[in-house]
């Protein structure tokens, strides 16, 4: 995809084995982290051919949920501090999810971050994920766009 690899040889680790959960969201039941999880966690990684999950980029542990907030949060982890396909994560993460919760849901705060200290611009990545008005303009960027939806399509492999 990219001719010079930020992480040319970044460490790959195996998949977990998925635990059999129905394709739907159950909306009567309490949100579950792990069900989360599994939903997003064959996203591909915008410079490899792996999982997020395949390059620890997303554990079931960065998926955290506050039903009494509203609030689920989710950290990821960068193969390196100066990942320039951060924000690119970032959003993959964020346009999946969309699709995870029925429209009753749509309330629910969820914040998406870089892990603290995983990255260089931890601060500047984290501003740019959890704006609205960011994440909407940076996804009418049809080069982006098209980069998240490869990713996204690609996630069941």
């Amino acid at each position: 995809m990219t001719l010079g690899l930020i992480n040319a040889n970044p460490v790959v680790h195996a998949k977990k084995e998925r635990i059999a959960r129905s394709e739907e969201f159950h909306g009567d039941d309490a949100v579950d982290p792990l069900e989360i999880y599994d939903f997003v966690r064959d996203i591909r990684d915008p410079e490899h051919p792996y999982s997020l999950e395949q390059l620890s980029v997303l554990s079931e542990e960065s998926i955290t949920v506050d039903e009494k907030l509203g609030r689920i949060l989710i950290t990821f982890t960068p193969t390196i501090q100066h990942c320039s396909m951060a924000t690119v994560i970032g959003l993959c993460l964020r346009v999946k999810l969309k699709h995870f919760f029925p429209p009753h849901y749509k309330s629910l705060q969820v914040d998406i971050k870089v892990s603290p200290g995983s990255h260089a611009n931890e601060e500047s990545v984290n501003k740019q994920l959890n704006d609205k008005e960011r994440v909407a303009a940076a996804l009418e960027n049809p080069n982006l766009r098209q980069l998240v939806d490869e990713c996204l399509d690609s996630s069941e492999f």
